[in-house]
């Protein structure tokens, strides 16, 4: 019984007794041995165990070993972003001298591999020989068959540099007739102006001095000073006018091809904007037919550049070389409104340097921005200079109240002139429904374009003679006139 009884206490007792009754009977097992400890071990290793706070924990470790990782590849990536800016090479330096060479015989092997006028002449003459002429139009073309002999033919005569002409990607540009055959005559154009283009640039790039692609007012100016020579219209320039000439030449790109005002204008811009073509226009012989007319709508002509001359020192009285703005009232005969006149001072004259600190003056640069602008209030360039002077406030938007404030001069200047008493809620309310834009409260810059007549409202608003030419509007177009700039304000008397 006395066995029972201790086999009972320390069964039932507490480790402390099993302790002390191992080593007069029994061996304990090592913990690894028991299956329970086993399966204990794994449950809390697993995490599953675990109370809601270690759990925390070790997904608090596991989100920042994620962050640190990305860190650390983002920091790796770093290293391989490359570089946006490069410092030029000094003046005078070898790498700006190796760099000067390597610009002068690349653009030299370009040059040398483009069509000469004698290359040119040979191919015309090829593709006239080798074509045939359509019985219906008489028109010179070739088929795709003829293409390939013609483009062996001058490979053989002139070299392989036109082979590139004879691509059937360059063949397919062109439109086809019923029997898939293309005019010559639009393909030789089109090799023309490729070489005409390309040849431009190969100057251009050789006058870019920092080779940034870029043109600077001072090597546009020797771009065209080196053209003269090659243009029929401009080639009996007096030497005394070339330099102001390339000057008012110079100022178009610029106005068009430079539309933040950095200085600056892109060669790729250049080629492809419509000034190199109005200048190139210039190569016509002066005895071919060229109006008085045309030579004087194109900005680039002799005609044109002494005509702003002129004008410029009319209206320099006190012949300093800038304009004041009583001086440039009289632009015009006086018909731009005084507002406005003001308006261009505060958007696109700087402040003298010289003289009083708050005087300002119109250079001949930024009155021929003005002239500019006004010849080509219908391009989004002229439109973008005449709006900042419309903006009264710089809001970016023009309101009812602001179309009143402006045209309330032209209605002044339109009762001076003696024509009928008009209302100025109605003009308004029609030029709301000329623009017709998105928000019907505010008049913006892209509602003046997309309306595609930007140009007629900004003269309403800022010339009289712009607002009488679209009230006679019908009149001008029964009578046929080419247009209403020659008239004056008085002209308008008894015209309804």
């Amino acid at each position: 019984m006395s066995t029972a009884s201790g086999d009972g206490a320390d069964a039932g007792g507490d480790g402390a007794s099993s302790a002390a009754a191992a080593p007069s009977g029994r061996r304990i097992p090592p913990a690894s041995s028991m299956p329970w400890v086993r399966n204990l071990r794994r449950f809390v290793g697993s995490g599953a165990g675990l109370g809601s706070e270690a759990l925390m924990e070790l997904e608090t470790k596991r989100i920042l070993l994620e962050i640190f990782k990305e860190r650390q590849q983002r920091s790796a990536q770093a290293g391989s972003i490359p570089s946006f800016y490069k410092k030029k090479p000094e003046e005078g330096s070898i790498s700006q001298r190796v760099q000067r060479l390597a610009k002068y015989r690349f653009l030299k092997k370009q040059s040398e591999l483009l069509l000469n006028a004698d290359d040119l002449d040979a191919m015309w003459v090829c593709l006239r020989e080798n074509c045939v002429i359509d019985d219906a139009t008489g028109a010179e073309k070739m088929n795709y068959e003829d293409f390939c002999h013609i483009a062996t033919v001058c490979t053989e005569q002139i070299g392989q540099k036109c082979k590139r002409f004879f691509s059937p990607s360059n063949f397919m540009k062109f439109e086809k007739d019923d029997s898939g055959r293309i005019a010559i005559l639009p393909f030789y154009l089109y090799v023309m102006r490729t070489v005409s283009l390309t040849q431009a640039r190969i100057d251009m790039s050789e006058l870019d001095e920092d080779s940034d692609g870029f043109l600077q007012p001072h090597e546009m100016e020797a771009y065209i000073r080196g053209l003269i020579p090659n243009l029929a219209q401009l080639r009996d320039m007096p030497s005394a006018f070339v330099q102001m000439y390339c000057r008012i030449a110079a100022r178009k790109f610029f106005f068009f091809c430079d539309p933040h005002r950095r200085g600056k204008a892109c060669i790729k811009k250049v080629l492809l904007s419509n000034c190199l073509q109005e200048l190139m226009e210039l190569h016509q012989e002066s005895e071919e037919e060229v109006t008085d007319t045309e030579q004087a709508e194109n900005w680039f002509s002799l005609t044109s550049a002494q005509r702003i001359c002129d004008m410029f020192l009319a209206l320099d009285k006190d012949t300093n070389g800038t304009l004041s703005k009583h001086e440039l009232k009289e632009y015009a005969d006086g018909t731009l409104t005084e507002i406005f006149i003001e308006r261009v001072f505060d958007e696109h004259v700087r402040r003298s340097k010289v003289g009083g600190g708050n005087s300002r003056e119109m250079d001949f640069e930024s009155f021929l921005d003005f002239v500019l602008a006004l010849e080509n209030k219908d391009t989004p360039e002229g439109l973008t200079y005449l709006f900042r002077c419309l903006d009264l406030n710089g809001r970016g938007f023009l309101t009812t109240a602001d179309i009143h404030t402006l045209f309330r001069d032209v209605h002044q200047k339109w009762i001076e002139g003696g024509n009928y008493e008009l209302c100025i809620e109605d003009v308004r309310d029609e030029i709301w429904d000329m623009v017709k834009p998105a928000d019907p409260l505010r008049i913006m810059l892209s509602d003046l374009l997309s309306c595609k007549q930007g140009g007629t409202i900004a003269s309403m608003l800022i010339d009289v003679r712009g607002f009488w030419a679209h009230d006679n509007r019908e009149n001008l177009l029964q009578e046929e006139e080419a247009s209403g700039r020659g008239l004056r304000c008085s002209a308008a008397t008894g015209h309804d």
